[in-house]
């Protein structure tokens, strides 16, 4: 004979009933603590604002019904006021108090510290540069309680878009007024960021100790030399010096080149080798690729400067017959391809700074930061996007492979300017030193 198992009635969340002693512990957070936890913490807390705000004005004014000579205060009623909470603005019944004279309102510290709208804007810059739109905002937000979801403001899709406008234009401010008087550069890297159909110019260094800085940007509708120059004119306006030397490294942009010859003269300029290698390869047929990438690549990793510069212009004078295209490709800005050998540096920090990687991936954050954007309305608008996810980035940012070569590095370049300046050819980094010696 088979037992009868009786299965007891699902039950639902609203049909749960608190214990007893819950329920006269809580008293009127009955309501929250059945919606969660979370809605529970944000009813009790609002409770206790409460409490504190009148605290508040018992300190200023004083005790209620005795009387105090020395009043300097006086209660003068309620009003409603807001506060932020998780992501919105929450309206509360705040108490006043103004001067016996009644000329002026008495501000309430603690009511002015939870009225802040910054938690707000931070969190609505951290969720639209993680992908959130200004339509879904309020769908992330957590669960706060019925109540206080339905008193709420600052979530729809214009109140969004004002606070992520304001918060960006912020940080806007903040990288575009950064002194840069105290920031002893290696290495500085330029490059453009597409914006469909703009275009903004950025800059990133690389200090002494290896720390990666976003430096500025600067709108333009492409990538031209009168954009850059403005954008390298604005860091030396905020203090940059150039004066000891640094290392420019660019891709093959012949606009960004003569942007820094004309503001910052004769400093040495490593050209990416991943920028030169794609631009010799597209000229070539799909057989021939391999060898050549071979060969170039070979003749970028030669410690040995005048071996690997011979093999480029044996590989250019090669290509000028079958394949001129290519030839020119390679032989445009050539030297400069070999910078780094040039002044001595090997390793982890040649490979790294022979390309353009660091401030690629930068701008592959902001990319992704933007994602989103459909129509780009402006250049403020671009200038704010990307500012905001070149200090996301900067958050991400590490040492670059290498920084512990970045002293030798500097003291290179100084070298190299000091000779340049001197008017004498330079070829290796020994006579760089012999030349900064006389």
């Amino acid at each position: 004979m088979k037992e009868t198992v009786s299965v007891a009635p699902a039950v639902t969340a609203q049909e749960t009933v608190l214990p007893e002693r819950v329920q006269e512990a809580l008293g009127e957070l009955v309501g929250a603590a059945k919606e969660g936890l979370l809605a529970l913490s944000v009813a009790t807390g609002l409770g206790v604002l409460h409490e504190l705000l009148e605290d508040e004005v018992d300190e200023v004014v004083g005790p209620k019904g005795k009387r105090n000579p020395d009043r300097r205060a006086v209660r003068h009623g309620h009003e409603t006021g807001e506060v932020t909470l998780g992501g919105r603005r929450v309206g509360v019944e705040r108490p006043r108090a103004r001067t016996t004279d009644g000329e002026r309102e008495v501000p309430l510290a603690t009511y002015a510290h939870f009225a802040d709208r910054d938690p707000l804007t931070r969190v609505v810059l951290e969720q639209m540069l993680a992908g959130v739109s200004t339509r879904r905002f309020a769908r992330t937000r957590e669960p706060v309680g019925q109540d206080v979801v339905e008193a709420e403001r600052s979530t729809s899709k214009s109140a969004v878009s004002r606070e992520f406008v304001g918060r960006t234009r912020e940080h806007l401010d903040a990288l575009m007024n950064r002194s840069l008087q105290d920031v002893r550069l290696a290495a500085l890297m330029l490059d453009g960021i597409d914006l469909k159909g703009r275009c903004c110019v950025v800059a990133l260094g690389i200090t002494t100790d290896g720390i990666k800085i976003p430096l500025g940007l600067w709108d333009g509708s492409t990538e031209n030399k009168t954009v850059a120059a403005h954008l390298l004119s604005d860091l030396v306006h905020r203090g940059l010096d150039v004066e000891q030397g640094v290392l420019v490294v660019l891709d093959g942009s012949k606009a960004l080149r003569a942007a820094v010859a004309e503001v910052f003269g004769p400093v040495p300029v490593q050209r990416c080798v991943r920028h030169k290698e794609r631009g010799v390869l597209d000229h070539l047929p799909e057989r021939d690729r391999p060898a050549v990438k071979m060969r170039l690549r070979r003749a970028w990793a030669s410690d040995d400067h005048a071996l690997a510069l011979d093999g480029l212009h044996v590989l250019a004078s090669e290509l000028e017959r079958s394949h001129p295209g290519a030839a020119a490709s390679l032989r445009e800005g050539l030297e400069e391809t070999l910078t780094l050998t040039r002044l001595g540096i090997r390793g982890r920090l040649k490979k790294t700074l022979q390309s353009t990687n660091p401030i690629e991936s930068m701008i592959e954050i902001v990319r992704h930061t933007s994602r989103n954007v459909k129509r780009w309305q402006s250049g403020d608008m671009c200038l704010r996007w990307t500012a905001a996810g070149m200090l996301e980035a900067e958050q991400q940012f590490r040492k670059i492979i290498g920084y512990s070569d970045l002293a030798k590095l500097a003291i290179a370049v100084e070298r190299d300017l000091t000779a340049q300046r001197a008017g004498a050819p330079i070829t290796t980094i020994e006579e760089a030193a012999t030349l900064a010696t006389i």
